[in-house]
């Protein structure tokens, strides 16, 4: 019997596409009734955020390009004010800002002249303009791109991660291009000041939710969609950084996340998660699976696999993963029934198999089963039977790399969970 390499189109991995080709964004103003012509600081013909635009600060293009006018205008008026030149100048300011309001609403900045110190207002002004000058300089750089609206790189812990994949963040936040999110309890924010102070009184170190599982630095926490709202849709939207089929974002509370961390004397950081369905209907044990870019290709995701199919075996159930897989998912499911299976070959001492027990065995689908027998040339209809062919050549190479991985770390305890399954499902 000739070897047949079986892995030959498991071996890709794929491009880290930057965003569907099926999002399209118009980088234009926001403000109604603006062109995006002109820029706050006059030194750009164009702008694109609200930062930046000369009619929500009240300013034409023209009085943007010449900020020594606005600035005459603002001595002007405080100095007429002085000299008592404006009858009742808090009374017409007043009058002034509901006049304002009514007419713009929310669309444009309030009139912000006389409520404040001259020093304090050109002090406010030079802060926007250089806000509005940042995101123009990300926006040449390319980290911020005409026909795109995505968040290029997020801040994680000490990692800084390359996204592939376009994740429905708020647009004020998608815009920036760069997200600074809290390692702990999610929270995303825009800038690295703001995550410093988050970091100096966030008191989580943990997921919350219950630790049903520890060994080691490993520990897997039960986090229900319903009691953790919050918490589940932000590590929903960063899963979707990643992962190209995931559609699941708000609507958490039907689902049970289990979230796989490493710990270590600063707390548990996040290795990889997956979702559940409290109650599903085709019995799939997983809807959605991902581990974290940075804990990729080693041995992490078959763990957070090896886990779900282990609170199969202990629900008494036959477990599938929800349709359609990420490309990365499809690997790493594949590979994991392949080495279900070839363990399960290489301790089988009889001479008639069953799908059936196989499956009540490993909790894995007979369906999963089938096409992975399927895949590996082990399955054969001869003379009106299917055949289950024992393939010696692909168990010896599974012991060899058993016996090369030696007693790795990267394996799931059964002893070590401590759960029992939740009432209802």
């Amino acid at each position: 019997m000739t070897l047949v390499n079986s892995d030959k189109d498991l071996s890709h991995r794929p491009k880290r596409r930057r965003c569907h080709e099926t999002y399209n964004f118009n980088m234009k103003c926001p403000t109604p009734g603006c062109n995006s012509l002109g820029h706050l600081t006059g030194k750009h013909e164009r702008h694109f955020a609200v930062s930046g635009c000369p009619l929500y600060h009240n300013l034409s293009a023209d009085e943007c390009k010449t900020p020594s006018s606005k600035q005459t205008r603002y001595k002007e008026q405080v100095a007429e004010m002085r000299k008592g030149r404006n009858s009742g100048p808090q009374k017409e300011q007043k009058e002034k800002h509901m006049e304002h309001r009514q007419t713009h609403g929310n669309t444009r900045e309030p009139l912000l002249e006389n409520i404040t110190s001259e020093y304090d207002l050109e002090l406010f002004r030079k802060a926007q303009a250089r806000a509005s000058e940042d995101l123009e300089k990300l926006r040449i750089q390319g980290q911020i791109t005409e026909g795109s609206n995505m968040i290029k790189t997020i801040l994680f812990g000490r990692y800084e991660l390359d996204t592939w994949y376009h994740s429905p963040y708020p647009e004020e936040y998608a815009r920036l291009g760069r997200l600074y999110v809290c390692e702990f309890c999610l929270k995303y924010m825009k800038s690295q000041t703001i995550l410093r102070r988050h970091m100096a009184k966030c008191v989580w170190k943990h997921p919350p939710g219950d630790e049903v599982y520890r060994k080691g630095a490993i520990s897997v926490f039960e986090v229900d969609g319903k009691k953790n709202k919050i918490y589940c849709q932000n590590l929903c939207l960063l899963a979707k950084l990643f992962l190209d089929h995931k559609t699941l974002y708000y609507d958490v509370e039907p689902f049970l996340f289990y979230v796989m961390t490493e710990a270590d004397n600063t707390g548990c950081h996040l290795v990889g998660y997956f979702s559940k369905e409290k109650n599903s209907f085709l019995n799939y044990n997983v809807s959605c699976i991902l581990t974290m870019p940075q804990y990729m290709r080693q041995g992490f995701g078959k763990m957070l696999i090896d886990f779900s199919y282990l609170l199969s075996k202990v629900e008494e159930k036959v477990g599938s993963p929800e349709r359609p897989l990420s490309d990365l998912g499809l690997i790493s499911y594949r590979s994991y029934w392949k080495e279900v299976l070839l363990r399960y070959m290489c301790n089988f001492q009889g001479k008639e198999i069953s799908i059936k027990e196989i499956s009540q065995e490993t909790a894995v689908n007979p369906v999963d089963i089938v096409s992975t027998l399927q895949s590996l040339q082990m399955l054969k209809y001869w003379k009106g039977k299917h055949l289950v062919l024992k393939r010696q050549d692909l168990i010896d190479e599974w012991k060899a790399k058993e016996i090369k991985r030696g007693n790795s770390n990267k394996t799931i305890d059964p002893s070590s969970l401590k759960w029992t399954p939740p009432k209802g499902t």
